[in-house]
């Protein structure tokens, strides 16, 4: 147990500094295109390591029909996931959509309880609240925190967000079925590849209408670490759910939100430090929650 939050916890670092990089260095690529290329990055860097790394059957049991269909389920969900959050970006400020989207353990939770039969204690149901309510906090400026809240039924930014969110919450408890020894029991190199080349392909259609930035040739070194940041991080997330449940992995890795925003006020120096500090505290208190329960 103690490994699984040990992954979440470094990838939620992982996926903060990544969060960092997209908003100092890559601004200027159109997100379809943005996504396809680190995706395709991601996966050939990854794949290398899955081949020399994989210890045993790829598919354990043989390419089982239910073990396949799954595993191209929830990797289809990761690309609806994505163009739910990509269209709500189209229609809304990414400061409003951005912390809507990463409300994603609340989902987690009653989908995981309901579906996989996960029985959390109180205390780790009531680390879950309090690390989401930190993911939350830490995007919103004083004075408009439950401004989202209240704009929700309206607006359709909002609304695909929160699509995005559910869906994200279906793909994590997926992801948790998939590679759990007592489910599926499918290795991380077997699930990721697979993951990285549906979800490229189902943003390549609006990749290819956007048009390439110049310069991209002197940003390949920072695509190439990006790609390498976010395959790791997958890598990472996937141990976490070998060994404990999503309900509770999920709230350590979205805290890459409090962790981004934390670089962001010490390193970058923007705004609403005090805001970001007190969204930390929650998400130290939270995790703490979760892992002594």
């Amino acid at each position: 147990m103690l490994f699984g939050y040990l992954f979440a916890g470094v990838a939620a670092l992982l996926f903060g500094v990544y969060l960092v990089a997209i908003k100092e260095y890559f601004t200027d690529y159109p997100f379809p295109i943005f996504l396809a290329t680190i995706n395709s990055i991601a996966l050939l860097t990854y794949l290398p390591f899955a081949v020399l790394t994989l210890d045993g059957p790829a598919l354990p049991g043989g390419a089982d029909p239910r073990t396949v269909g799954t595993i191209v389920a929830v990797a289809v969900l990761t690309g609806v996931a994505v163009l739910f959050f990509f269209h709500a970006l189209v229609r809304g400020e990414a400061s409003y959509v951005a912390p809507i989207s990463k409300i994603v353990p609340v989902f987690v939770l009653p989908i995981e309880v309901i579906a996989l039969g996960e029985i959390l204690s109180g205390l780790q149901i009531a680390g879950v609240l309090v690390a989401t309510v930190a993911i939350y906090v830490a995007n919103y400026r004083p004075g408009e925190l439950f401004e989202p809240i209240r704009r929700a039924a309206t607006s359709r930014a909002a609304q695909l967000a929160l699509a995005s969110a559910l869906t994200f919450g279906f793909v994590d408890v997926g992801k948790r079925f998939i590679v759990d020894a007592d489910h599926l029991g499918v290795p991380p190199q077997t699930y990721i590849p697979i993951m990285f080349a549906i979800t490229t392909l189902m943003v390549l259609p609006f990749a290819v209408r956007r048009e390439m930035p110049t310069g991209f040739r002197d940003d390949l070194p920072l695509f190439l670490a990006a790609g390498l940041l976010v395959a790791v991080g997958n890598h990472l997330v996937l141990l976490a759910f070998q060994v404990i449940p999503a309900s509770v992995g999920s709230p350590i890795v979205n805290a890459q939100a409090v962790v981004a925003v934390l670089i962001g006020g010490f390193v970058l120096h923007e705004k609403y430090l005090r805001v970001r500090l007190v969204a930390a505290l929650l998400a130290v208190l939270g995790i703490a929650m979760i892992t002594l329960g």
